[in-house]
């Protein structure tokens, strides 16, 4: 009949399209990120959680991501000698004469750091470190500040190194310069010693000094005065941070986090190379990063800043691949670094804290800002926010990725299977001499009760084993790679064949339920296909059958309003189906779960290496 045909192709026009993919992604991108909320990682753009997926570089700052940016100065240098500081010990040096006495001023005054009302030092870390030290010391910075008031300072920033701080004293006006040891010791024309200013200054063991320091792990910073008349009008650093007085260094412990070794391990086995960015010396750089096995030689190679600005973006994506660290690099030369990586067709995920990290994080494929110590300007360009400024979460980030890119990859695998075994059930029945196998309500039915609850619960379905044991998936890779359209096509026409000969036997058999059985066996085994593809390998009896409890209920569910419209008789009219006898309903659920066990020996040739899947 022709309504009958019209009716039929609209049903199985709406039965071919995935209606609920829309809902699938959408729940599955909202669950990864509540989950990644609770491993601190707040994510800013939803289709960012999939993306995590397939990073293949992770650009990390050092302190305070790879380290607990806890700094603790461990080491000075002044006159010569190396002097090993302990903490809570308060005869660290002989600081009552020079140089120890200007350099402890310099520790305590050129510093942002301060005491709260419990007495607790409050402020950047790295300040902190080296108020806690002039304290330990014997200086009190309270006083200091009364005596010493300071009057002007040019902050630091990322092309000088180094800043500097005015305080007035009974003499004059005193500057203090702190900061790198390149930066500082290049503007010093004398040297502090126990006898007085010395015109004979050697740049070059003082920085050779800075870098065996640095070897150890250090942070070294170098500290510096100049003495003046009066305050200086002049605004221009490159007019007042010069013929500086050197007076010393200090170096800073920060310790690698306890969990960053392991997780730079895991990027390792997952494919994913770590790659450390910080402003610290290279030495100090590559001994963090050889700690961390982020650098699997002590003397590994360590790009630096300078290195990297004397390259154009050609040269630069020829290096790219091979570099591990950046050592002395400036917030804007991360966006370098990006592009040259996306270029050779890298995902990259960049870290950063600061407003000049803003273009990097953006260029990035995930940019990552820091939640503690982070600039509202950076969280607002990054795609995710690390609320304890973690490595490892980055990393557990990226794993959760995996996992949401499996499930919606799941769940296509099921939707198309499923939806195309209603049309090549249609399709071939006339071919094979056979009457409409379906109505109109069977396929609306079948298309609402498989794409209802089972489908939205393999969105709960636990990450597979070994998800960080596999290498990212290439950019380009059809979503349908690896054998899966392959799957579709075969499963979805093992599915028709089940119904078609179902529908046959009982219609030559000369029983009137064979349109009853059809709907039956095509229904369950889309029921037996989801519970089989829970995995891409392993078999349902060794991942667990109730591992995935929404969608064990889900199938039991449906599996009971299934039986409601054979043997609910209230039902019978409103879908046109029979009871059928126990020996029928068994050989319904005999063919139906021919599907599962097809599968799964399709699972187990993959396991054993009988088939081999490729990216095609």
């Amino acid at each position: 009949p022709l309504l009958l045909m019209f009716m039929t192709s609209v049903s199985l026009a709406v039965a071919a399209i995935p209606s609920a993919l829309p809902a699938v992604v959408t729940i599955s991108l909202a669950l990864g990120a509540h989950k990644m909320v609770k491993q601190h990682a707040l994510i800013q753009r939803l289709p960012a959680v999939e993306t995590l997926g397939s990073v293949t570089y992770i650009c990390s700052d050092k302190t305070g991501t790879l380290t607990q940016n806890k700094m603790h100065a461990t080491a000075i240098y002044a006159d010569g000698a190396l002097c090993k500081t302990i903490q809570n010990e308060n005869t660290l040096v002989e600081n009552k004469r020079e140089p120890w006495l200007t350099l402890f001023h310099a520790l305590a005054l050129s510093n942002d750091a301060h005491l709260d009302g419990s007495g607790e030092i409050q402020g950047e870390p790295t300040e902190a470190a080296f108020l806690r030290v002039a304290q330990e010391a014997g200086w009190n910075k309270a006083a200091l500040e009364q005596e010493t008031p300071r009057l002007k300072e040019l902050p630091f920033d990322s092309e000088r190194k180094r800043m500097t701080t005015f305080h007035h004293t009974a003499q004059g006006i005193i500057a203090y310069t702190k900061g790198s040891p390149e930066a500082v010791v290049s503007q010093c024309t004398r040297i502090l010693t126990a006898s007085g200013e010395q015109e004979a200054i050697d740049q070059t063991a003082l920085l050779q000094q800075a870098e065996a320091m640095a070897t150890n792990g250090l942070r070294v910073l170098a500290f510096a005065c100049r003495r003046w008349p009066a305050l200086c009008d002049s605004q221009r650093p490159e007019a007042i941070e010069r013929d500086l007085v050197f007076l010393g260094f200090v170096g800073l412990i920060d310790p690698p986090r306890s969990e960053a070794k392991e997780a730079v391990s895991l990027c390792k086995l997952a494919g994913i190379t770590p790659v450390m960015i910080t402003g610290d010396h290279p030495a100090t750089a590559r001994a963090i990063a050889h700690e961390l096995g982020i650098l699997a030689d002590s003397a590994g190679r360590v790009m630096t800043g300078v290195e990297l600005a004397r390259l154009d973006q050609q040269a630069f994506e020829a290096e790219v691949e091979q570099v591990r660290v950046y050592a002395r690099v400036d917030p804007a030369q991360k966006i370098k670094i990006v592009r040259a990586l996306q270029d050779k067709g890298e995902i990259v995920a960049m870290t950063g804290d600061g407003v000049n990290d803003a273009p990097a994080l953006k260029a990035a494929d995930i940019g990552v800002a820091m939640g503690k110590g982070g600039t509202d300007v950076a969280r607002e360009a990054a795609h995710m926010v690390l609320l304890d400024d973690n490595f490892a979460t980055i990393v557990h980030a990226v794993r959760h990725g995996r996992h949401l890119y499996d499930n919606i990859r799941k769940f296509i695998r099921y939707a198309v299977t499923t939806n195309s075994s209603e049309i090549w059930t249609i399709f071939l029945a006339p071919f094979l001499g056979l009457p409409l196998p379906l109505l109109p309500t069977h396929i609306l039915w079948i298309n609402l009760v498989t794409d209802g609850l089972p489908a939205l619960a393999l969105t709960a379905e636990p990450a597979e084993q070994g998800v960080m044991r596999r290498p990212p998936r290439p950019p380009r890779e059809s979503l349908f790679a690896n054998g899966m359209w392959q799957h579709m096509v075969w499963v979805g026409l093992l599915m028709a064949g089940l119904t078609l000969f179902a529908q046959a036997w009982a219609y030559h058999s000369g029983s009137s339920h064979w349109q009853t059985m059809a709907f039956t066996v095509l229904t369950v085994s889309q029921l037996a296909h989801v519970m089989a593809i829970r995995s891409e390998r392993e078999s349902l009896f060794s991942i667990g059958v109730l591992s995935n409890r929404p969608l064990a209920a889900a199938v039991m569910v449906t599996f009971m309003l299934q039986m409601a419209t054979i043997y609910v008789p209230v039902f019978n009219p409103i879908f046109k189906t029979e009871l059928l006898s126990l020996s029928e309903l068994a050989i319904c659920l005999a063919l139906s779960s021919c599907v599962f066990v097809a599968v799964e020996i399709e699972k187990w040739l993959l396991r054993t290496g009988w088939i081999y899947r490729t990216n095609g």
